[in-house]
């Protein structure tokens, strides 16, 4: 998947944040590996004018993670049209794959038939895996939309956006009365609990009708234990705002604006009466998700969209409630909070015990407004790498060369936005 392509903006980027980090070598040395990694090993430009991201050791091409692995080569796109021209080519092959299957979360480059098991595919051979993540939506047009305001490109606004924009408010909308309007199902058999959905591929039974959309998988890929995801819900939210101002101003759809607005209203509702729980130690807090019927799940997971993440995408909850959750998931009370020698924060059901995501540490840094856990959260991810030189999907606590997987480019990927936004070059939202 290699592209031996120069970008000389990147590389001038990278000399300009070393001159910054200097005196700390090792930080300054992930970075340049981190950086370089996503345009010189997942990167591919095709033939039709659109781009191919594949999300490192797995040679598919993941919605989530592809926008996420481009979003901090936004900062040199400003100056550089040819990279600006490669985002939108991403975008534009994510609404393509949109308008195949909207349910789909990952795809092929060609129609090979490669995929994680075949069995749940429905026999389209350009799917790679076709589990429904209500992020797997919003992050084609967060990157649509930064992309657009950050450095003013527009061609990734083509007619498959519109038309994959439309096929998305339909899914969501869709997905809010789940039990009732919904044809998907998912079963993947001879597998773990948490990769195949409950009651013949339906999922947990979830209340419809009260402004929610319900999600089978969560941005891990792990099926969720109730169907209405919080912070994807929220993310939904952010992202159905963006896409009012692009209906409105690029396309001078007044139809769509008033769809997404109406269905964004709906999800904030549903949001604020059945996403907080009132606890006992921490007061009103985000549940990560809920049914509905009352009953709900008290975590966070590392994968973003996560209640950890909310500042960073844009949502704006109740401050306190805010706070109250971030106290709440920073500690033991979170089923997936590891603590340990050279490591303390959150991890995943997705991984073992005791290994905690650099994602989260990042993520955990960047909504940060204290510069000593910042200074703490970059000592632990220089101190976890391995030497590798790079991110990785989760470390354990107490021994850092026990990791899973070495080449997981999501993770190098926000690891450089937080450096690069430590240096003063931030993304315009």
């Amino acid at each position: 998947m290699t592209q031996h392509r120069q970008w000389d903006s990147v590389d001038h980027l990278i000399q300009d944040v070393k001159d910054k980090l200097q005196g700390q070598d090792k930080l300054s040395h992930l970075f340049e590996t981190c950086y370089a990694n996503t345009l010189h090993t997942t990167v591919r430009e095709l033939s039709d004018g659109t781009t191919y991201v594949i999300t490192g050791d797995i040679p598919a091409m993941w919605l989530r993670d592809s926008a996420a692995q481009m979003r901090p080569y936004l900062i040199p796109s400003r100056e550089d049209e040819a990279l600006a021209e490669l985002i939108a080519g991403l975008v534009r092959r994510q609404f393509f794959y949109i308008n195949i299957d909207p349910y789909a979360n990952a795809f092929n480059e060609s129609q090979n038939g490669a995929c994680w098991d075949q069995n749940d595919l429905q026999q389209n051979d350009w799917l790679w895996e076709r589990k429904y993540e209500v992020d797997s939506l919003c992050y084609p047009i967060q990157l649509a939309y930064l992309l657009w305001k950050n450095t003013g490109c527009i061609s990734q606004f083509n007619e498959d956006f519109l038309q994959g924009a439309d096929r998305i408010l339909q899914t969501f909308r869709c997905e809010q009365n789940h039990e009732e309007n919904s044809a998907y199902r998912f079963i993947r058999r001879n597998t773990v609990p948490t990769d195949t959905l409950l009651r013949d591929g339906k999922g947990a039974p979830v209340k419809g009708g009260i402004g929610l959309t319900w999600s089978g998988f969560r941005p891990s890929d792990d099926a969720c234990t109730y169907g209405y995801l919080i912070p994807s819900n929220m993310f939904a939210a952010v992202v159905l705002k963006y896409l009012e101002e692009i209906a409105e101003t690029v396309y001078h759809n007044e139809q769509m604006r008033e769809e997404a607005a109406c269905l964004r209203q709906q999800i904030e509702k549903g949001i604020e009466k059945y996403g907080i729980v009132e606890t006992e130690e921490y007061g009103k807090i985000y549940a990560y998700e809920v049914d509905g019927f009352g009953q709900y799940n008290l975590m966070d997971d590392s994968n973003i969209p996560s209640l950890l993440s909310l500042p960073y995408l844009g949502y704006q909850g109740d401050a306190e409630i805010m706070q109250n959750t971030r106290h709440f998931i920073l500690s033991g009370a979170n089923p997936y909070f590891y603590q340990g020698k050279f490591a303390r924060g959150i991890g995943s059901p997705h991984t073992p015990a005791n290994h905690v995501w650099p994602l989260a540490l990042i993520m955990q840094g960047m909504t940060s407004a204290d510069e000593k856990e910042k200074k703490d959260i970059l000592g632990m991810l220089t101190e976890t790498d391995a030497g590798t030189g790079l991110m990785h999907e989760s470390v354990h606590v107490d021994d850092p060369k026990k990791y899973t997987r070495e080449w997981f480019s999501w993770a190098n990927a926000l690891f450089c936005e937080w450096i690069l936004d430590l240096c003063g070059y931030k993304i315009v939202r």
